[in-house]
């Protein structure tokens, strides 16, 4: 895994990509997250909740970009060694301390 957008400079949200960005996805997109599942729990029907997923997809497809912009190398070597180590936080402290100091939660 080389980089973490593609050649275009569009996030690639692999499942490596995601778990890296955890902590700052759980930050950045609380709201969007927020009314999507509210909207889930209070309509069971699928097609009601489609916008709110949609808002959910750009805000966390925004914060990829955003933080692959200002920490290139860092979020790479962190989502790199978590998709080597198949996703296993305590394989990369090294690596997510490394992008933690470089892209402080905001």
């Amino acid at each position: 895994m080389a980089s973490s957008v593609d050649a275009s400079g569009e996030p690639v949200p692999t499942s490596a990509v995601l778990m890296s960005a955890s902590k700052h996805i759980a930050a950045r997109c609380r709201g969007e997250n927020v009314a999507f599942l509210k909207c889930k729990k209070e309509d069971p029907n699928p097609e009601k909740c489609l916008d709110k997923g949609r808002q959910v997809t750009r805000c966390v497809l925004y914060l990829l970009k955003d933080l692959h912009q200002k920490c290139t190398k860092e979020m790479d070597a962190y989502a790199g060694c978590m998709y080597y180590n198949t996703d296993e936080f305590e394989l990369c402290r090294k690596e997510q301390k490394e992008f933690e100091k470089a892209c402080p939660l905001s």
